[in-house]
């Protein structure tokens, strides 16, 4: 038997961030998007626990203990005292270290596989639980959806979408460490009074009502300025985005990877087509928000 589960990535609509805490983390008001871009976890009996992956980028995903989808199994096989004997297999779709949390939705991904074919039926509150253990973005990956994220970015609320945005993501050539980003974030706000994060009412009622036009005016990331220090060519996809017809562009989360919300399905195609030209960029993606989040096939 083998059980397989698709998870998608995220975008970031609204990235809200405080100044750090005294635990190193930061408190964030993060406005989740789960698009369909997908990886896809297999869980299949084993004799002890193994990783394997496939798929664009997959040479720079760890197969040790260290990879997320591992780390879920095994805290799996902890709370109900077995072994984590397993092999997951990863098929990526989502682009690796570029802010779309695709190592988080492999941890979500394998969790439910794992539950699955253990038969191990652990209530969604537990499973929720072990995902908010693994890593800020790893609750969201597993509900999907739309949802506000405070704290670290786990403690969720899901939030009413009311239609259908188009969005194309342009990948950048190597990924972008999210510490990294977050210790820039700190060099460059240093001195400065860093406000509480909240969520933006507008953005809200932008999603609730399905208005690209409003949810365009609203999209923020405050790790953007601290992610083009750090990478400065990516000022130049974003320029490309927009002079193409994108509605707004932004950095995904930490990046490099970067988002571009357009009108509708054939604006985005354009978007897409015009940042591949540019040169600016190594693939362009075209997917639709929201979607589902794990999900067994």
């Amino acid at each position: 038997m083998t059980v397989t589960v698709r998870v998608p990535a995220k975008v970031n609509v609204q990235l809200a961030v405080g100044g750090v805490r005294g635990d190193g983390f930061h408190p964030l008001a993060n406005v989740f998007l789960a698009v369909g871009l997908y990886d896809e976890v297999t869980a299949a009996p084993a004799r002890e626990l193994r990783v394997t992956c496939s798929g664009p980028g997959s040479q720079y995903v760890p197969l040790d203990r260290t990879n997320l989808a591992a780390r879920a199994a095994i805290a799996l096989a902890e709370l109900h005292g077995l072994a984590p004997d397993v092999h997951l297999h990863i098929d990526k779709d989502i682009p690796v270290a570029g802010g779309m949390a695709g190592g988080s939705a492999d941890a979500a991904g394998a969790l439910l596989a794992c539950d699955v074919l253990w038969g191990t039926r652990t209530p969604r509150e537990q499973l929720l639980a072990i995902c908010a253990g693994l890593g800020s973005d790893v609750p969201f990956s597993y509900v999907g959806g739309a949802a506000l994220g405070v704290g670290r970015g786990e403690q969720l609320t899901p939030l009413e979408v009311g239609g259908e945005f188009h969005w194309v993501f342009a990948v950048a050539d190597g990924g972008l460490s999210t510490p990294a980003v977050y210790g820039e974030f700190d060099r460059l706000t240093a001195g400065t009074e860093v406000p509480e994060p909240a969520a933006s009412a507008a953005l809200l009622t932008a999603l609730r009502t399905g208005d690209t036009a409003a949810l365009a005016a609203g999209l923020s990331n405050d790790l953007q300025a601290a992610a083009l220090s750090l990478r400065p060519s990516l000022a130049e996809t974003l320029a490309q985005g927009t002079r193409a017809g994108a509605l707004a562009a932004l950095v995904s989360g930490s990046g490099p990877t970067t988002a571009f919300l357009a009108k509708d399905a054939e604006g985005a195609h354009r978007v897409a087509q015009a940042l591949l030209a540019s040169g600016t960029c190594v693939a362009a993606r075209v997917a639709v928000a929201p979607a589902p989040g794990a999900v067994v096939l």
